[in-house]
């Protein structure tokens, strides 16, 4: 039987254990950087492998590598494990068992596919002409976990730097179901955070003049950051600004010392990035000023884009069409305007990053991923963990058939 045919029926077999894996992960979600629940059991599960383990040091990671069966090329292949701070309503039977957490953005399948292409492609090794590094890693969600393992050396793990990286994300809504879809350039925005600190004088509310009220030029600050960006950005290059958190105040005759609020901001060129970095904070103090009041405001830089090479997106979209039909591979017309910390990996390696539909019932009209209700259809898992085998499989052929090809036109030295 040819390899494609026994990968596809080994995976397909590996489904219900790893439904089983992924029901375990999410009953026990853990947030940020330090995951040592989640650790242990995908250590569990890859024990016996044959894979050699390294733990990360200022994360809860695992990075496994594979030998393949001569030497070769590596590639990598990526699974996030971190939940979110998101108390469950979905009323599954496996729901999260720790309050205030949640695998609302289906980091738990992730993981579970994950440990399936180990399985997966450790049980076919003898036929890979290369090695797979399996990257798993805590921290997505706002920690920058990627960048720390990254740091760590996850990209030379397997003694030299891989040659491609891969990575897919499940979506409880957007797409339908089993559909595979991503695009070639731009594909997630980069992300940043911008807190503000508006410090007046309080007093009493009933005399509003006898203070410097930090509350109105707050709530002026929020509205013009919306005029911002309709006003000085080109809407072909767009930037979001989202004021996610405002707190100010503690009863409604009070007039209190200072307000906060917090924004998210995504854009999706350095131009753009560059610009709202200054412009944003700029017209905060200016407001600030107008009112007679001391704005601080500490700007993060947090995710950069997530940018698919060109190349690799062709190669992934077109390993997806000749294993699961061209029906399955969807190009998205345009980025979306999330954010991922795998752009840290893509800065540094080519690959591509693509979405699987996971949503439940029969449109994909549902609660977005974060919503404390979203639900994945966990039936997707076998084809996720044939997809990422398959990349990685093919990437290895093909990294492998362009070596004697750059050997012959490199000159002799």
């Amino acid at each position: 039987m040819a390899l494609d045919d026994r990968l596809r029926d080994d995976a397909s077999a590996l489904g219900p254990e790893l439904i089983r894996l992924r029901r375990v992960l999410h009953a026990q979600p853990e947030i940020g950087l330090g995951l040592p629940a989640t650790q242990e059991t995908v250590l569990a599960e890859l024990d016996g492998l044959g894979l050699e383990i390294t733990t990360g040091r200022a994360l809860s990671s695992v990075t496994a590598v594979l030998r393949g069966g001569r030497r070769g090329p590596a590639v990598l292949l990526r699974g996030d494990m971190d939940a979110l701070p998101v108390t469950e309503a979905t009323g599954l039977e496996y729901a999260s068992a720790v309050d205030g957490a949640m695998h609302a953005c289906g980091h738990d399948l992730h993981t579970a596919m994950l440990v399936g292409a180990a399985r997966l492609l450790a049980a076919h090794r003898a036929e890979l002409p290369g090695d797979v590094v399996f990257m798993f890693q805590p921290g997505e969600e706002g920690w920058d976990g990627a960048g720390l393992m990254v740091a760590e050396g996850v990209l030379e793990a397997a003694g030299r730097p891989v040659a491609a990286a891969y990575g897919m994300h499940v979506l409880s809504s957007m797409i339908p179901r089993s559909m595979f879809a991503t695009r070639p350039g731009p594909l997630m925005a980069a992300s940043d955070g911008m807190t503000v600190v508006v410090r007046g004088e309080g007093g009493h509310g009933s005399a509003p003049h006898r203070s410097r009220d930090p509350i109105t030029a707050a709530a002026e600050m929020v509205t013009a950051l919306q005029t911002l960006v309709t006003r000085r950005f080109d809407v072909f290059d767009p930037v979001v600004v989202t004021v996610g958190t405002l707190h100010a105040g503690t009863k409604r005759n009070i007039i209190p010392d200072d307000a906060r609020f917090e924004a998210t901001i995504r854009s999706f060129s350095r131009e753009a990035h560059d610009r709202i970095k200054e412009e944003a904070p700029a017209l905060c103090r200016q407001i600030g000023a107008a009112f007679g009041l001391d704005v601080d405001v500490d700007y993060t830089d947090e995710y950069p884009l997530t940018r698919n090479d060109p190349d690799h997106a062709a190669f992934a979209a077109g390993v997806v069409a000749e294993i699961f039909g061209t029906e399955r591979c969807h190009e998205l017309a345009d980025p979306i305007t999330g954010s991922e910390d795998f752009s840290r990996v893509l800065d540094e390696v080519p690959g591509c990053y693509l979405f699987l539909g996971a949503h439940v019932g029969d449109r994909p009209d549902g609660p977005d991923n974060h919503s404390p209700r979203a639900a994945f259809d966990d039936s997707v898992i076998a084809d996720g963990v044939l997809l990422h085998a398959q990349l990685a499989l093919r990437a290895l052929r093909r990294a492998e058939a362009a070596v004697p090809a750059q050997q012959a036109a490199d000159p002799v030295s």
